[in-house]
């Protein structure tokens, strides 16, 4: 695969090259000899059948998880899709029981690997959670609440140019990966001021609980505003904001 670096940007296919426009600029690459046909028939190709179906599963596995937190999202990340599903697929590699070309998500994410593998994932690269929030929290997954012990804004969170507030959200998702479903409970926003001071003690339940039966994944979210005459704005589309998984508990 190439990269064009030239003024003259071309879309389609000419001849045995196809180029086509990506979030990382205009590329090109060859046409495949091999036909679809073949791909699909021919047992020299059994390892790219596999490969093929464990990569399908994994990406609709990855659109059910952003589903399931797409409430909760305030993030601009361009490459989110890819993201969660790469990490998809090495979440499927904790299932040690299926034969290949059946690794699932469901399977794996029943062991201990995969829920740890999960936990600290970071829907948005250019906003990690621990490099924006410096202080301590406690999850609390069977009350399902998020508890910090005290916090002032201005040295406990990394403010972007521009922002005036913050605001803190926890939410509790369960995920079913075989049944395809999803369900999800939020805390009720905490907006800080910037220079508002030291908060004290405070908690962020969660409400309604999930009922749904799956995995359960834990979430906390922080967003950043800029006040102006009483109404707040969303800063630079989320692009700065956070949303990072901060607990995972097995499927009850």
């Amino acid at each position: 695969m190439a990269k064009l670096t030239g003024i003259i940007k071309l879309k389609g296919t000419l001849d045995d090259l196809t180029f086509y426009k990506t979030q990382d600029g205009n590329l090109v690459k060859t046409k495949s000899s091999i036909s679809k046909e073949r791909i699909a028939t021919d047992p020299a190709f059994i390892r790219t059948r596999e490969n093929g179906a464990e990569f399908g599963s994994a990406a609709t596995a990855g659109k059910l998880f952003r589903a399931a937190v797409q409430s909760l999202m305030a993030t601009k990340d361009p490459k989110l899709t890819s993201k969660v599903t790469k990490l998809m697929m090495e979440l499927r590699m904790y299932d040690t029981t299926s034969v290949r070309g059946e690794r699932n998500i469901f399977t794996a994410i029943g062991t201990v690997g995969a829920q740890d593998a999960l936990k600290g994932f970071n829907f948005n690269s250019k906003a990690i959670l621990s490099a924006i929030l410096h202080r301590d929290y406690t999850v609390d997954m069977v009350l399902g609440k998020i508890s910090f012990v005290n916090i002032i804004p201005i040295t406990d969170v990394v403010f972007p140019k521009g922002a005036t507030s913050v605001s803190l959200r926890a939410a509790w998702a369960k995920i079913n990966f075989e049944t395809n479903s999803f369900d999800i409970g939020m805390s009720d926003p905490l907006n800080l001021l910037k220079n508002s001071g030291e908060f004290g003690a405070f908690s962020l339940p969660i409400l309604p609980i999930p009922t749904t039966k799956g995995i359960s994944v834990f979430l906390l979210s922080v967003d950043f505003y800029q006040d102006i005459n009483g109404v707040s704005y969303t800063l630079n589309n989320g692009a700065f904001n956070a949303l990072e998984v901060v607990g995972v508990t097995p499927a009850v």
